[in-house]
């Protein structure tokens, strides 16, 4: 497979010169002024998702580059092997292979396995919803990272489609003040567990796990109903076992864990939303794999938005991107986009392991609009740096508050709007400022007032946010994070990065009760010191 590094290209040198000589200064609102078509161009219908690029800071010669840069890497190739399920995840010889989690029966590999899993899984789910036999009113999932992100989005996301007589937990971080809350409002006898963790050893989650059984038999629940109200998503049969679990849900080591909401890693969701629902999310997401697979580059969202990724972290050093989804049930949406993106492409060497010398994955943050708006809005309008907006707007609601939903959209709009006009110092010295200090002279007030304007934004449209919708857009994200890690030649698979801190606190832990401080730096003994005594 002829597959180069970005910057081993002929056309990486060639943005480069059109960076220089014309990239560096495009402006927004120039460019809608020479190109009424500007939104049709640079505007992308893709399964269940519209995209508006076109307050991107690009034009056709920029894309017309950046799409040369990702044939001369292979792009298209990679792309096949990793659905074809050649190993791709180099580091630690595995395929990559969620796309076939959601893939009808018999269209993708290891489909017997997968659809053999996935319809004992929505069975049991649909025997936990019928409530009036199964006696559950609360579930609880405990994980961590891509065991818990996951989930934790889609179920409030997907509110509107949720069993009513059904209360989602979730519990991921080894603190105790985040389980003891949850424990404190539950009855065992109405309450299933969901211990996820695929090898059945992850520190947080293992500990949480043993919490909540001892809880279990501590309020009242018999040794011999722990099969009954814990159930495992987990290969390691035997220390489920041991644990008491006696159903568990398997997946696969070519399910990296932030991938993993597709796979057994769903029990929640599917309880949540229901077996037809959660087939309906499968389908959005195998929709969006179809067409990342097939469409022609220049018409594929996953990669136009990766390219532009590309764009902005490597040629106008951009290193931050804020996501603002117009929607309350996309709360959790930025926090599991953090993870999906800079534990995937947050590496500093490329499949050689040879250090790279740009940047890679961007920070990326966000805030459910209008809330962001009252938060951080200020900085991304009249702060130094220049931060790129993914705005994400629901055409209809779920709710019957219309006038509430025209305001959220108004808002959505507004915000992209201004982020690209901007506000000169002349039209800031003919409005009136109510709340300006008398002391001030005109001029000083309105450059206080004066926006930059020309501030990058992409804005995706769902009409519905249903559980089809939902899947394609997590879809999108997932293949535009393979995309820019493509082009910098990194392995998105992999999370070594995750591993050392966890390896230091095992060596830790007997020192918090011991106190000892022998052969540790300075800083660390004397942090214990304070912690212990």
């Amino acid at each position: 497979m002829d597959a180069k590094r970005c910057d081993q290209t002929v056309a990486w040198g060639a943005l480069q010169g059109h960076f220089e000589a014309h990239g560096r200064q495009l402006d927004l609102r120039a460019l809608f002024a020479q190109d009424p078509q500007r939104f049709d161009q640079f505007s992308l219908q893709a399964p269940e998702v519209f995209a508006d690029l076109s307050k991107n800071r690009w034009d056709v010669a920029t894309r017309t580059h950046l799409l040369a840069l990702a044939r001369e890497c292979g792009l298209e190739a990679r792309r096949d092997a990793m659905l074809r399920g050649e190993p791709v995840n180099a580091t630690e010889g595995r395929a990559v292979l969620h796309t076939a989690l959601r893939a009808p029966r018999g269209q993708a590999p290891f489909s017997d396995e997968v659809h053999g899993v996935l319809d004992r899984m929505l069975a049991f789910a649909e025997e936990v919803r019928d409530t009036a036999r199964s006696g559950i009113r609360h579930i609880v999932n405990i994980g961590i990272g891509g065991s818990d992100l996951g989930p934790q989005m889609v179920v409030p996301a997907l509110d509107a489609f949720c069993h009513p007589g059904l209360t989602l937990h979730f519990v991921s971080n080894v603190d105790g003040h985040d389980i003891t809350p949850v424990l404190r409002r539950l009855k065992p006898s109405e309450t299933l567990f969901i211990i996820a963790s695929k090898t059945f050893t992850t520190q947080e989650t293992m500990a949480n796990a043993a919490v909540a059984r001892q809880w279990f038999l501590d309020a009242g629940g018999e040794a011999s109903a722990i099969a009954r109200h814990f159930v495992g998503a987990t290969t390691n049969l035997k220390a489920a076992a041991d644990f008491g679990i006696t159903t568990t849900f398997g997946f696969w080591d070519w399910v990296g864990g932030r991938y993993s909401l597709w796979s057994a890693i769903g029990l929640p969701i599917a309880i949540a939303i229901g077996s037809d629902h959660f087939r309906e999310l499968l389908a959005g997401a195998h929709a969006m794999d179809r067409h990342f697979a097939t469409a022609p580059l220049e018409h594929n969202l996953p990669v136009l938005m990766g390219l532009l990724d590309v764009w902005y972290r490597n040629f106008h050093g951009f290193s931050s991107r804020s996501v603002a989804p117009y929607h309350q049930g996309l709360k959790r949406f930025a926090a599991y986009l953090q993870q999906l993106e800079m534990e995937s492409n947050g590496k500093c060497v490329d499949l050689d392991g040879q250090p790279l010398p740009y940047g890679t994955s961007p920070v990326v943050w966000g805030e459910a609009g209008t809330n962001g708006q009252h938060a951080y809005f200020q900085m991304l309008h009249q702060g130094t740096d220049v931060i790129p907006v993914e705005f994400i707007a629901v055409q209809h609601p779920t709710h019957p508050h219309a006038d509430l939903h025209r305001k959220a959209l108004a808002n959505c709009l507004a915000q992209s709007q201004a982020l690209m006009l901007g506000k000169s110092t002349e039209q800031a010295l003919g409005e009136q400022a109510p709340t300006a200090s008398d002391q001030l002279g005109k001029l000083t007030v309105a450059r206080h007032r004066t926006f930059p304007g020309n501030r990058p934004s992409t804005t995706l449209v769902l009409e519905r946010l249903t559980p089809r919708a939902l899947g394609a857009l997590i879809a999108l994200y997932e293949h535009r994070v393979w995309t820019s890690g493509a082009l910098w030649g990194i392995n998105s698979f992999d999370q070594w990065g995750v591993e050392l801190g966890k390896a230091l606190c095992n060596a830790l832990l007997p020192r918090l009760e011991s106190g000892a401080t022998d052969g540790l730096d300075a800083s660390t003994a004397g942090l214990l010191a304070r912690l212990t005594r």
